[in-house]
């Protein structure tokens, strides 16, 4: 069995003496992993950090097999944050979090376009906060658990849409949701249009919204949490006000 592709390291784990285990997300293969002989060496350990891409050569004598990889660096998109720590919290979660999440050899191209849109946008700290609260949105929607953002749930309505059921994960207007406003989530409206502009308390808004769909949906169905990078990451915003 052998395949060749692009892909975006998630993740690097010690295996063996200088060996590691390499995760990718890659277009057509979804979340893939395989053995790097010499990851840890001095040579590979620069060009397998997580976010870089990568070209890889994946081969084994079965399917299920775990394989090997040869890869040849494409972009060292990851290597190029790590003198800052803000936008390595935010690679660090969206990586962690495509770990959690996405099944192992399950094509979601959708999210890897995202992934890639988010690395390149990570060095401009007043961009990212609000493309990573969308990647998380994408990520629900590609695993089947989309928020339903169109109208409201309630009156059919278009307009004044600043709420999100927590039972449904559809949108709620103002004057519908208000005997409820304390169970409700928000909903900032830059999740409901690229034009939107991002008003103070936005980005932390999205993210309460859309940890509470990963987390009931997604993660403590199968016995797991959110990652502690995302709240690495949001610790790190809050503290330089980008929340």
């Amino acid at each position: 069995m052998e395949w060749s592709g692009e892909g975006v390291i998630l993740s690097v784990r010690p295996h063996g003496e200088s060996s590691g285990i390499v995760e990718l997300l890659t277009p057509d293969r979804g979340r893939h992993a395989g053995l790097v002989r010499g990851a840890r060496g001095k040579r590979l350990r620069g060009e397998l950090q997580p976010g870089n891409q990568v070209r890889a050569t994946w081969k084994a004598r079965l399917s299920e097999h775990l394989g090997l990889f040869q890869t040849e660096l494409a972009a060292a998109s990851g290597a190029a944050l790590l003198e800052d720590r803000l936008a390595l919290s935010g690679l660090n979660a969206a990586c962690a979090l495509a770990v959690s999440v996405l099944p192992e050899r399950e094509p979601h191209g959708a999210v890897y376009d995202a992934l890639r849109l988010l690395l390149e946008h990570l060095p401009d700290r007043e961009v990212w906060p609000a493309l990573m609260v969308k990647f998380e949105a994408g990520l629900l929607a590609d695993l089947g658990y989309g928020l339903d953002l169109r109208k409201c749930a309630a009156t059919g309505a278009m307009d004044d849409l600043v709420w999100v059921s927590p039972n449904t994960g559809r949108a709620v207007s103002g004057a519908a949701g208000e005997p409820y406003r304390d169970k409700m989530l928000g909903l900032p409206p830059f999740l409901m249009g690229a034009q939107a502009a991002v008003a103070p308390g936005d980005v932390e808004a999205g993210f309460r919204l859309t940890a509470w769909f990963l987390e009931r949906r997604i993660l403590w169905p199968a016995d797991r949490q959110l990652p502690r990078a995302r709240e690495t990451m949001i610790e790190r915003l809050r503290g330089e006000g980008l929340l």
